[in-house]
């Protein structure tokens, strides 16, 4: 099967090279015309993927209209998922559209496979998630993620099309719960960096990391999530890994809000997260205070100590 994946982003081109390397078919397709003319003549993308050869099969493109492959991986930030759907979903529609962001958009608060469902209503929608980095999967070093498909016949279609020797999918119907697992998670690690780049120390970032992962749960599940997918790859492995890594953006953010670092123009998925997380809270009556402190911290509401002050001297309670 031909397969095309949408974004030549770091993750996108790392998909791509990981199905090009196992022999299938890909096509790279970037809007940046002028990029995508520097990945044909130097065989690399170092501007997001630095170090990593393009294998020779991996066909780019920089004009849509020619990606006519029926599976298409959407490598497409969570915040321009819709404005890019708005503009290409009638091309799009009928295809197998697998959404590799992680996010809730901001208009809509709608997680990414509902967004596919309402610009592209015959399309199979599907999620890739979990604990990945896109240098680990364009060097083939083992990774096991979360594909989510409604439809579980054609998402163990989509399991048997993606899967390599080194890129593992366990499959699952519940989008929901793999939707917010990805997305949730990204809001913890900011906060987690940012104790960190304070000097709070590990204990102080394993505290976060616990009761995060109960926010997570609280709003996963009023949303129809099934704890089981919280606690798999997509929830609580993605949480592990984008808390404790120096690789994560996220976690990086979260520390260069304390200490003023650059994070040099990359996308940051939990910067925007956060501010939908807390709106969808807020109109559940959910609690999750932390995400309420990452929240004000991303808008320059508050700093470090008056937030750490304020999760402190929450009542002391049974966990």
């Amino acid at each position: 099967m031909k397969i095309a994946v949408l974004g030549a982003g770091s993750f996108g081109t790392a998909l791509a090279v990981a199905l090009a390397q196992a022999g299938i078919a890909v096509t790279l397709w970037g809007r940046d015309s002028a990029a995508m003319d520097i990945m044909r003549r130097t065989g690399r993308n170092d501007a997001r993927l630095p170090g990593v050869d393009l294998p020779a099969g991996l066909n780019l493109s920089a004009t849509l209209g020619e990606v006519d492959a029926p599976l298409l991986l959407l490598a497409i930030p969570a915040q321009k998922l819709a404005p890019f759907l708005e503009e290409n979903g009638a091309a799009l529609n009928g295809r197998s559209l697998v959404a590799c962001c992680k996010g809730i958009d901001l208009g809509s608060l709608e997680g990414p496979t509902s967004v596919i469902g309402r610009h592209c209503p015959d399309a199979v929608a599907a999620i890739l998630t979990g604990p990945s980095f896109a240098a680990d999967i364009a060097r083939g070093l083992p990774t096991a993620l979360t594909l989510a498909c409604g439809d579980d016949a054609a998402g163990a279609a989509l399991q048997k099309a993606l899967g390599t020797d080194t890129l593992r999918l366990y499959r699952t119907t519940d989008t929901i719960g793999a939707e917010l697992g990805g997305a949730l998670k990204n809001v913890i690690a900011i906060a987690c960096g940012a104790a960190i780049g304070a000097g709070l120390g590990e204990s102080a970032r394993a505290a976060l990391m616990t009761r995060g992962y109960a926010e997570m749960q609280r709003l996963a599940s009023h949303l129809g999530a099934q704890p089981s997918t919280l606690a798999g790859l997509s929830g609580f492995g993605d949480l592990a890994l984008t808390c404790t890594s120096a690789q994560s953006r996220n976690q990086r953010f979260g520390q260069a809000l304390v200490t003023g670092g650059d994070m040099g123009g990359q996308t940051v998925e939990g910067a925007t997260t956060a501010g939908a997380a807390l709106a969808l809270a807020r109109s559940a009556g959910i609690d999750m205070p932390i995400t309420a402190v990452v929240t004000a911290l991303v808008a320059g509401q508050t700093d470090i100590n008056t937030a750490m002050e304020t999760l402190l001297n929450r009542p002391q309670t049974t966990e």
